[in-house]
């Protein structure tokens, strides 16, 4: 079960016509605790950013799930509320658990679509109750070392 933790890092950056401006953008980090998450997000974020940041938040967020897309266009992420109606054996009536996950795509549409297909396995009925686009910048799942390794081969 992933914990993950939504890390904003304010710094300044350089916009496409050379003007500075100070952003602060939201990431997705894999953690066991806010100190985890901050020490990780400060690591991948280093080679990308010059000059000085801070990790200006964290916070718990709640996904279930996630859906991530290895297609070059699948640049913004998705928040979904998925409903799942099951039916209570005793009463006989319908019962509603909400959950949320996140999806990579390009736009709305391939966002549901990209849920529909990663959803497909699933046993339970379900609706989709909302689907937005969220600031998150990138995702950084949590890799053992060894994981690593056997990747970069």
């Amino acid at each position: 079960m992933h914990t993950w933790f939504e890390c904003k890092i304010r710094y300044e950056k350089t916009m496409e016509n050379g003007m500075v401006k100070k952003v602060n953008e939201p990431y997705l980090v894999d953690a066991l605790s806010f100190t985890e998450a901050e020490a990780r997000i400060i690591e991948e974020i280093t080679p990308f950013v010059t000059g000085e940041f801070t990790v200006s938040d964290i916070k718990r967020a709640n996904y279930s799930e996630l859906f991530p897309s290895e297609e070059e266009a699948a640049d913004k992420w998705f928040k979904c509320k998925l409903v799942f109606i099951m039916l209570d054996e005793k009463s006989g009536a319908e019962k509603k658990t909400s959950t949320q996950v996140l999806v990579q795509a390009a736009d709305l549409r391939d966002a549901v679509k990209k849920l529909d297909e990663g959803m497909k396995g699933t046993m339970a009925d379900y609706q989709i109750a909302m689907v937005s686009e969220t600031a998150i910048m990138d995702v950084y799942p949590f890799h053992a070392e060894g994981e690593l390794q056997k990747e970069e081969k």
